[in-house]
């Protein structure tokens, strides 16, 4: 892609929007950046050398100004937002940040999107990949920008993408050899407005791809089976329940299923991650891993090797008995109903954060049925507990910070239960972002214990 001597739009100085300033200056455009935020929030603005003139902070930039051939937006940034729309009816072209770093990457693209479970089989789909023997690079919503990682990649390598429906959703030349779709449950609603526009936007992942490609589908929810109807690309079904053709559970392993025949993967139990959907997100991989030629062998090695990733049901330590499991990256509700059913020891639930436009009912209620002590904190509080108290949960407690939330739980908690931080919300109240409430977490339970 030709960027040499034009101006290039950057919105958005999160990680993604520095990577894709970074990339744009090495192709030789005139990069002008804009955030709402002061400099002054904006870490790591400086490194890029801008001239004043060059960025627009605090609010919003002035087009006709600036003159961009291209806008590269960040996935943070809504494209509803009105000078983008502006850009949009003059003719002025929006790229996401992914379709930038991949304009000009030649390796082969597995891209992995879902409500849940992205980033757990995406980290094990690039560990995969690893094994075929071919370089390989994990990049995306997974925490490293795309630009960071195509520059050195070749014909011969393998670029394994988390997609999130922000950075889908804008997408128009995006090609993944391999496109994998776990689920689709209600998330992000406050920036999609619809279920169906938010599956819209998760199914963009398929768009060019062509016969000669692969779909992984998840057969067992309605919402993901239903691209398989209109899907130009081979398709491949996985599913916990039996199914005829594809990759499902069995007796308590995981199979293939093939013209009639049963070909055990995997016994479930040999794996180190837990429930049923970590039992999907190995399916899904392991769909993957043949496409791509990786071996039964190697498959199975990398299977019993794989450890949770951080902030997805991450076992902390256990502490006089009591387990402590950061699950800080469960900002939706289905996703915290999933970690539930993950143990069967008893539950102190810590939960809350900002809601992101989701219905909390079903999970307050299974938090009723299920938790011995429910903890609530963050914007979202007031709201859970008037639905847990409606279920019938009799043992809540609303706390301050997440800092209360461990101190109340350290309290209840006796020998045999497991304290789960499952937020079901985002961590945008009281923190930059997932990872940073999850190592909070992490650091306040381990410093309790070292007292």
């Amino acid at each position: 892609m030709e960027m040499k001597d034009k101006n290039v739009l950057v919105v958005g100085a999160g990680l993604s929007g520095l990577a894709a300033a970074r990339a744009l200056q090495k192709k030789g455009a005139r990069v002008f950046l804009t955030d709402r935020q002061p400099a002054e929030r904006l870490p790591g603005l400086a490194d890029l050398a801008l001239p004043p003139e060059s960025l627009h902070l605090g609010g919003d930039p002035d087009i006709a100004r600036i003159q961009p051939r291209i806008i590269v937006l960040s996935p943070g940034v809504p494209p509803s937002l009105p000078f983008l729309r502006a850009a949009r009816a003059a003719g002025i072209p929006l790229l996401s940040e992914v379709e930038l770093a991949l304009a000009d990457c030649p390796a082969c693209l597995i891209g992995v999107t879902g409500s849940n479970g992205k980033t757990t089989t995406t980290a094990l789909c690039g560990a995969l990949a690893a094994r075929s023997g071919h370089k390989t690079a994990v990049a995306g919503n997974i925490g490293l920008p795309l630009c960071e990682v195509t520059e050195d990649l070749s014909e011969d390598s393998f670029l394994v993408a988390e997609l999130s429906s922000f950075q889908l959703e804008t997408s128009q030349t995006l090609h993944p050899r391999v496109a994998v779709l776990l689920n689709i449950t209600p998330d992000h609603l406050d920036r999609h407005g619809t279920l169906e526009n938010y599956a819209a936007a998760k199914g963009r992942i398929f768009a060019r791809q062509t016969a000669a490609d692969l779909a992984v589908l998840n057969g067992g929810d309605p919402l993901t089976r239903a691209f398989a109807a209109r899907a130009a690309a081979r398709v491949v079904f996985f599913a916990a329940a039996p199914i005829p053709e594809g990759y499902c559970l069995s007796g308590g392993d995981i199979v293939r299923q093939r013209e009639g025949r049963e070909e055990k993967i995997i016994a479930c139990s040999e794996l180190q991650l837990r429930g049923i959907h970590n039992m999907e997100n190995a399916m899904a991989a392991a769909a993957v891993a043949d496409e791509i030629g990786v071996s039964r062998a190697a498959l199975r090695e990398t299977l019993r090797a794989f450890q949770p990733v951080a902030h997805r049901q991450e076992i902390v330590g256990e502490f006089d008995g009591v387990t402590f499991i950061n699950d800080s990256k469960g900002t939706n509700p289905d996703s915290a109903l999933k970690a539930l059913g993950a143990y069967d020891t008893p539950i102190i639930l810590i939960a809350g954060g900002r809601n992101k436009g989701l219905d909390m009912t079903e999970f307050m209620r299974a938090a009723a049925r299920r938790v011995k002590y429910l903890i609530l904190t963050g914007e979202a509080a007031p709201e859970l507990e008037a639905l847990a108290r409606e279920a019938g949960a009799r043992a809540v407690e609303r706390v301050p910070d997440l800092a209360a939330a461990v101190a109340a739980a350290v309290s209840k908690a006796a020998a045999g239960d497991t304290v789960l931080l499952s937020p079901a919300c985002t961590s945008w109240d009281m923190f930059k972002n997932y990872e940073e409430r999850g190592e909070c977490f992490k650091s306040l339970v381990r410093g309790h214990y070292a007292e």
